[in-house]
């Protein structure tokens, strides 16, 4: 028999979720700790006609010298709800709440970083950005082994998997059909999803959203995806190499557009962005996501990590131009810098500051 933790969705579980809750509803709060997991619990509140706003529901606080956030004599960090989704795990009217980390003083936690992109994102409001971060990641079993890979040595070569359809190219496919109906259940703004080029590694698209609803979404989106996985006994890694050998690393390629470049004669100002974003390829990289440089190797289709390029329909730079874009003369652009593990709120804020400038205290 199956360890019983593995399976928390079985029939006899559904017949006490189906049960009335008098009232009442579990809202399930949702933060960002200081290695870039989640971490979530729970608390109940009166049910309302109206679905509740961030502003309606209630501060609320955690240890924050459990998950690396604050020292144990001064331990307590407060939750700032920002945002509220549909909870697809207990269904309506139970709802997931996104957080902010602030400390007692009503600063922003060190790993907060929606807080400055927010500002960045208010500041520069007028300019309609709009982001697509496509997010890849790998499912391994609980000794850290990809689903489907031999259990001594390596799968076939890369060739087969990518968008594979059918036994010995995909598997897993069984968390990646219920992430997705959970985004869709939730409200995220999930756009599609693949089978990547390594057994095992999968990558769905979030967006466009605009501002820090980008940040946002792609965070609760992660929430459902450890969520889901945990149903099923899996991991889910973010890691851009989690395996050694000759592998394409997994990314968070961030595709960007503003009104400006939406509009006719929109290349100038792609170009125009491009042209600042060169000029700090090294402040991009500092916050692109830890072990990236086993990633941009120049090889894989991706860029060398000390060299900036950019190029029409080249997956080989840093910066990619849709042919279909160039061809019309205006568009989006997209960045493949970023590796899995990076922060949205980092990889959106930072891009906002380069092209359109800091914000002031």
């Amino acid at each position: 028999m199956s360890d019983p933790s593995h399976i928390t969705y079985t029939e006899n579980l559904q017949k006490f979720l189906r049960l009335p809750q008098g009232g009442k509803i579990i809202a399930e709060y949702i933060w960002v700790d200081s290695e870039g997991g989640v971490r979530s619990k729970s608390r109940t509140l009166d049910e309302k006609e109206t679905p509740y706003s961030p502003a309606e529901l209630p501060m609320w606080n955690f240890d924050g010298s459990s998950t690396g956030q604050a020292p144990g004599e001064n331990s307590d960090i407060y939750l700032q709800p920002v945002a509220v989704f549909p909870d697809p795990f207990r269904g309506t009217p139970n709802i997931l709440v996104l957080a902010e980390c602030l400390n007692n003083d009503g600063t922003p936690n060190k790993y907060n970083h929606r807080h400055e992109c927010a500002k960045l994102m208010e500041a520069h409001a007028d300019h309609k950005p709009w982001f697509g971060l496509e997010q890849e990641y790998t499912l391994l079993d609980l000794n850290d082994r990809p689903y489907g890979w031999p259990k001594n040595g390596y799968p076939a070569p890369q060739g087969p998997y990518y968008c594979g359809v059918g036994a010995g190219k995909v598997v897993m496919r069984d968390i990646v059909e219920a992430h997705y109906k959970c985004c869709l259940y939730a409200g995220v703004k999930i756009s599609g999803t693949n089978a990547e080029v390594m057994p095992a590694q999968w990558e769905y698209q979030v967006g466009p959203c605009e501002g820090i609803e980008m940040g946002d979404h792609l965070w609760l989106s992660r929430f459902l995806l450890h969520r889901v996985a945990e149903e099923f006994g899996a991991k889910v890694s973010f890691d851009p190499k989690p395996i050694p050998g000759d592998w394409n690393g997994a990314g968070l390629h961030s595709n960007f557009s503003t009104k400006e470049m939406r509009e006719e004669g929109g290349m100038k100002y792609i170009e125009a962005a491009i042209k600042k974003l060169e000029g700090r390829h090294a402040e991009h990289i500092a916050v692109y996501g830890e072990g990236n440089e086993k990633r941009l190797t120049g090889r894989h289709e991706t860029g060398s990590i000390d060299t900036f390029s950019y190029g029409v329909a080249n997956r080989g730079a840093s910066i990619r131009i849709p042919r279909e874009c160039a061809a019309k003369g205006y568009g989006y652009f997209e960045d493949r810098r970023p590796a899995s593990n990076a922060d949205p709120y980092q990889i959106t804020g930072i891009i906002m500051e380069t092209c359109f400038g800091a914000v002031s205290e």
